[in-house]
């Protein structure tokens, strides 16, 4: 799907739901931009941001708290531990889960995951004032929450 051509159909410009799938296109293309170096992806970043700020949880809920897909969540949380990014540790209350740890170099590699993500944000949202995208996030949040009581 080409992003918003000139000169397209006003009609075409008037539904939300096309709009927010081309700016979704447009904004997973500037997230990916700006963690390909790091050789992160989203799903790195929404663990180590999950777990930095709810502390020590099961991988099974670190993936209910991120919405990652169970068999995605293992391969991110993988690669995170190859890195040591994060450790991985048998719940002492019941050895058949695991328990996710932030480590420090997980804690410092967010860091660098956060400063890049908030460029990413700027090239989504050129020439937007502070306010201009704090009230652009509320609407997203806003959309999304009230499609997850719907569901």
């Amino acid at each position: 799907m080409d992003s918003a051509p000139e000169g397209a159909s006003g009609r075409l410009r008037a539904l939300p739901t096309r709009l927010v799938g081309q700016v979704a296109i447009i904004a997973n293309r500037c997230t990916e931009k700006a963690l390909e170096p790091t050789g992160s992806r989203r799903y790195h970043y929404a663990l180590l941001a999950t777990l930095d700020e709810q502390g020590p949880l099961s991988q099974a809920e670190a993936g209910r708290r991120t919405g990652i897909d169970r068999s995605d969540v293992v391969a991110a949380v993988n690669d995170l531990a190859d890195r040591g990014f994060l450790r991985r540790t048998p719940d002492p209350a019941d050895r058949r889960r695991n328990t996710l740890t932030l480590t420090p170099a997980g804690r410092a590699h967010l860091a660098d995951l956060d400063e890049r993500l908030e460029a990413a944000q700027r090239d989504l949202l050129p020439g937007f004032t502070s306010a201009e995208r704090a009230n652009f996030v509320l609407t997203l949040n806003r959309i999304l929450e009230k499609h997850s009581r719907a569901g």
